[in-house]
């Protein structure tokens, strides 16, 4: 499965988005026989540059408490989403348990 993410990411950065949807038909097809990341389809999303179907995906991942959430922070695909207030709302959720809006208990405030 990782091959086709990646053959999906490797159509979009190479200028070939229009053979990246086929990936992702592949994988919608898939994912009614068995469990597809929903990360992986964020990824090529991602790299199609289509932000709110990556944040869909994203999203979807980490509601599903995909393993490969805790990747998301240090992966370049995801590298034109850092700009967002969506991702870095994300990435707290997944590290911290928080929303961006939310004290964090363990820090201590500034005296």
């Amino acid at each position: 499965m990782a091959f086709v993410v990646e053959l999906g990411h490797a159509y979009a950065v190479a200028g070939r988005a229009d053979d990246a949807p086929g990936v992702l038909k592949q994988l919608q097809e898939t994912s009614g026989e068995r469990y597809v990341n929903a990360w992986w389809v964020a990824e090529i999303y991602a790299a199609l540059n289509e932000r709110e179907e990556a944040f869909h995906w994203l999203e979807k991942a980490y509601q599903e408490r995909s393993a490969l959430m805790a990747y998301t922070k240090m992966d370049p695909w995801f590298d034109g989403l850092r700009s967002d207030p969506r991702f870095q709302d994300l990435l707290q959720r997944i590290y911290f348990g928080l929303r961006s809006t939310e004290q964090n208990p363990a820090v201590l405030p500034h005296s």
